[in-house]
């Protein structure tokens, strides 16, 4: 199979991130049997109680090698805009692949199955390790079990397998990307009509919060140790999301929460930030809870794995992104980049697609990168 019959396999799953991504995972563990890969699936059921699967494969004796990882979960398609066909029926026009998770990254997915495909039946001098999780997109639900769980990816790390981040890069070379971390303040009240006094209005407790939210917002924005001018945008991204969920202007707010998400680079301790808003959170008897945490990723521009990725892409300088992977679980590898076909700017559009060239040379490079440091090996990781 080529990676766009691949892909289009994988498009026609439903896996949106709110439902069970099960069943494109049983496709996806299926394929790498086949395809020679011993196997090893991980479920958990999320918050909701939806049962999430990730599966890990490796083909070939031994440690190093090259381990390569995506994801199956897809963000929603409630808004897509193309009206011949739907957003999980993949369709060729022109010289693109449409659907929801094209780009974002069942094309990926596609193309490195197909790659592994290219040499089945060639003997490896070191391993071949494929990941696909589960939640990418609403947490890094599948890689936090994964990097927790599996006894393949324990393999990987201790023998320093060449880790690649499949996410959409135009096949451009990322040495390092920043880091999440969010978390959650909430007030509770009573609602009332506004008229009496019986409620208590929970955006009062709140605000001094705010103010103070306010307050680092400022300072990280302004001060240069909480900045990095290797990437774009430098700063940490503080952003802050406040509701109070009531349906009329005339009752008492019964809850108020606020919301902050930033991302922390390379040699940051942002520790000292969440707890200034902890503290806060307390002093002004709110509830607070973290709700992610992911490291960034950075791996130097200059060392083995980036100079042998630059190589094989036929690419001349590496670069840094301001978005988060799987990889901010996997802190673990000692070398990662990321690393995929398509266009990041398409990822999560109302009319998803992919370039059918991007599907060739993605294949292409991955099995270029198969040849060097699996079938070939070096008998040494960086």
């Amino acid at each position: 199979m080529e990676a766009l019959d691949y892909a289009r396999d994988l498009i026609s799953f439903d896996s949106i991130s709110p439902v069970s991504n099960c069943a494109v995972t049983d496709y996806v563990e299926e394929k790498l049997k086949r395809l020679g890969f011993e196997t090893e699936r991980l479920e958990f059921n999320d918050a909701a109680g939806v049962r999430k699967a990730s599966v890990v494969g490796k083909r070939g004796e031994g440690s190093g090698g090259m381990a390569w990882f995506g994801h199956t979960d897809v963000v929603p398609a409630d808004s897509w805009s193309i009206q011949e066909h739907g957003a999980f029926q993949p369709t060729v026009k022109g010289t693109r692949l449409y659907g929801r998770g094209s780009t974002d990254m069942k094309g990926p997915v596609g193309c490195m199955l197909a790659a592994a495909e290219l040499w089945t039946n060639t003997r490896h001098a070191e391993p071949l390790y494929i990941t696909c999780t589960a939640d990418e997109e609403v947490g890094f639900g599948g890689a936090r079990q994964v990097a927790a769980e599996s006894q393949l990816f324990r393999e990987m790390a201790e023998g320093n397998s060449r880790g690649i981040i499949g996410e959409p890069t135009s096949l451009e070379v990322v040495h390092a990307h920043k880091g999440v971390t969010g978390f959650i303040a909430t007030a509770r009240g009573r609602a009332a009509h506004s008229s009496t006094d019986k409620g208590l209005n929970a955006n009062l407790a709140m605000i001094p919060f705010l103010v103070e939210m306010k307050r680092i917002h400022d300072e990280v924005n302004a001060n240069t140790a909480w900045q990095n001018a290797e990437f774009s945008p430098p700063s940490l991204s503080w952003n802050i999301g406040i509701n109070d969920h009531t349906r009329a202007v005339n009752i008492t707010a019964p809850q108020s929460v606020c919301t902050v998400y930033f991302r922390p680079m390379p040699g940051m301790d942002t520790g000292p930030l969440v707890e200034r808003a902890r503290s806060a959170a307390e002093m002004n008897g709110l509830e607070f809870r973290v709700t992610v945490s992911g490291s960034p990723v950075y791996t130097p521009a200059n060392s083995p794995l980036i100079r042998d990725a630059l190589a094989l892409a036929e690419r001349g300088t590496s670069s840094t992104v301001a978005y988060a992977t799987d990889g901010a679980m996997f802190g673990a590898m000692k070398q990662l980049c990321v690393l995929g076909p398509g266009d990041i700017a398409q990822a999560h559009t109302n009319d998803e697609w992919i370039e059918l060239d991007q599907l060739r040379l993605g294949t292409g490079l991955y099995a270029r990168m198969i040849e060097k440091w699996c079938i070939q090996g070096t008998g040494a990781h960086g």
